[in-house]
């Protein structure tokens, strides 16, 4: 028999359409026949750029292999993560590493910022569309609950989103699950949009308010590109705002890591800055269930220490994801599929299926599952209901794949969507 918490935890896995299927990976010479996903949010543009690297340029001292190297971070990576944020983050107050606490990839913070800033049942604030798997980095261990905002995707970054906050707050308290933290994800997932500074000044006085905590993650941050696209913004981090006369410094927390702007999702390093060092504390304290590897960190702190590389990648990765918006967006043209504009940031699209949709008889959940189902069929993984849009229909669809695996999906999305019938 299991444990109550191991049964509510494993019970996730039963969920319909909440996980990315597993079996072989599409490969147009080796597994021509495979599903292609665009639901996992990878970079695998750069993919070769970085094992070339670390193939030619990476190598372990004998203290990678001790516990010293890598707890929290350990000494070093700490230091030159904190050189990076400076000069990419422009915090207000230069970082030295001592705000910085290290982990086993972002998701490990989520949890960490769970156990550390909540009690079981309380809740954490987000709007929507947003990226589902929050519920479960919040939920499965430290049983936080996510408190859905009903925005919609065009309001959502824009400073009214506090009045939205609000009301979602106060009903959230009524109905005894106190809001302990507000998080968003900056760029946004699943829209890639930016926050403009005056939306997160506005959610920062809000947070002071009610003295909660404000979590912005920030891993998309560099992955911001010329789009192409009008009313688009540049990425401004919060680090980069002054507190001061506007909220606790003690209250506003970041997370970053490597895996989204490096291609690194299999690094597995995750970074957690800020200044309050009761967290800091509390972060050290549980941090030994979510150590980064000694390997991970000298690869990530090899990447980062050579700076001429680092500016040139980013530079370089920008670009391509540029080149793939490009051509993503333009085959939608082609399809007659709409996606929200405005995007510049991120590795992927909100796209509307609606027109897809089985008849409107059928439930909310029905409809998009029986949608995800014919496109499933046509060799095609879109994952259904995960960014708890308002409206059915809209989809996070991902385009940094492999040009070719890029092409074929799209051209198998555009067969079964042309002839689909219920």
């Amino acid at each position: 028999m299991l444990s109550a918490r191991a049964l509510k935890t494993s019970s996730q896995l039963d969920i319909p359409w909440r996980f990315v299927p597993g079996g072989p990976l599409y490969d147009p010479e080796r597994n021509p026949d495979a599903v292609i996903s665009f639901a996992t949010a990878e970079n695998a543009l750069v993919h070769q750029e970085v094992a070339d690297f670390v193939n030619s340029r990476v190598t372990f001292s004998a203290s990678t292999f001790t516990y010293s190297f890598s707890t929290g971070g350990g000494p070093q990576f700490p230091k030159v993560l904190a050189a990076h944020l400076n000069e990419f983050f422009a915090p207000y107050k230069e970082l030295d590493g001592h705000e910085i606490i290290n982990t086993g990839a972002a998701t490990a913070l989520h949890e960490i910022l769970a156990f550390s800033l909540g009690d079981p049942g309380d809740g954490v604030l987000l709007s929507r569309p947003g990226y589902g798997r929050f519920e479960l980095d919040f939920g499965n261990k430290a049983h936080m609950s996510v408190v859905w905002s009903d925005t919609e995707a065009e309001n959502c970054c824009a400073p009214e989103v506090v009045e939205y906050f609000e009301k979602t707050l106060g009903e959230s308290n009524e109905a005894g699950v106190k809001i302990r933290m507000l998080f968003i994800s900056n760029p946004h997932n699943p829209l890639g949009r930016c926050y403009p500074r005056e939306t997160l000044v506005a959610i920062m006085k809000f947070c002071q308010r009610h003295q909660i905590h404000f979590v912005s993650d920030e891993i998309y941050a560099l992955s911001v590109f010329d789009s192409g696209e009008s009313d688009t913004l540049p990425f401004t981090s919060v680090l980069s705002i002054d507190p001061t006369g506007i909220i606790d410094t003690d209250l506003v927390h970041v997370t970053y890591g490597m895996s989204k702007d490096y291609g690194c999702a299999g690094l597995r390093v995750g970074a957690l800055i800020t200044r309050n060092q009761s967290l800091l504390k509390s972060a050290k304290s549980i941090v030994r269930f979510h150590n980064p590897s000694g390997p991970s960190l000298a690869i990530a702190t090899a990447m980062l220490e050579d700076r001429a590389w680092c500016r040139a990648f980013l530079a370089n990765t920008q670009a391509k994801i540029a080149e793939a918006y490009g051509s993503f967006t333009k085959e939608l043209r082609n399809m007659g599929i709409r996606y929200l504009p405005g995007s510049n940031a991120g590795l992927f699209l909100w796209v509307d299926f609606t027109p897809y949709l089985p008849p409107e008889h059928l439930s909310h959940e029905e409809r998009q599952f029986s949608l995800a189902q014919k496109i499933l069929d046509s060799g095609v993984f879109v994952q259904p209901g995960e960014e708890h849009a308002l409206r059915p229909g809209w989809f996070r669809l991902v385009y940094t794949l492999d040009p070719r695996a890029a092409r074929e999906g799209l051209r198998r999305l555009k067969a079964v969507l042309q002839h689909i019938k219920w």
